[in-house]
């Protein structure tokens, strides 16, 4: 994953670990601080990290279609996650940055990272890892 800071990662890494122990108050405290540092941009860069770990490594660029069963009747969170871990998967900054944007402009963004946050650590569980 290129283009993105060093900073980003030990972020990421950060919410991760608050995310395994179930404290969603130290993730909002980790993306707040975030934001408070590097601004909207920062806390978008630790986003693509966490679907970055969702998708995970050696996936082969190209046009992916993920399957959310389900996904239409879901809340604006979960259909946001699964849009934004899509756009990861097919490569496309624009559209994340799009989905950042809607969700910042609906009041949803902090509901869509805590539950981005708490579906990397599920993908990690199924995973093993």
């Amino acid at each position: 994953m290129t283009g993105v800071p060093p900073e980003a990662f030990e972020d990421a890494a950060l919410v991760l670990s608050s995310a395994l122990t179930g404290d969603s108050d130290a993730v909002v405290d980790t993306f707040d601080a975030v934001v408070d540092r590097a601004g909207v941009a920062g806390a978008y860069d630790v986003a693509w990290c966490l679907a970055a770990t969702m998708v995970g490594e050696g996936v082969p660029g190209g046009a992916w279609t993920l399957d959310f069963p389900g996904i239409d009747e879901a809340g604006y969170d979960a259909r946001w996650v699964a849009r934004f871990v899509s756009a990861y998967a097919n490569q496309d900054a624009c559209t994340g940055a799009a989905l950042f944007g809607a969700a910042i402009a609906d009041g949803q963004l902090p509901d869509c990272l805590l539950t981005l946050a708490g579906s990397t650590v599920a993908t990690l569980r199924h995973r093993g890892g």
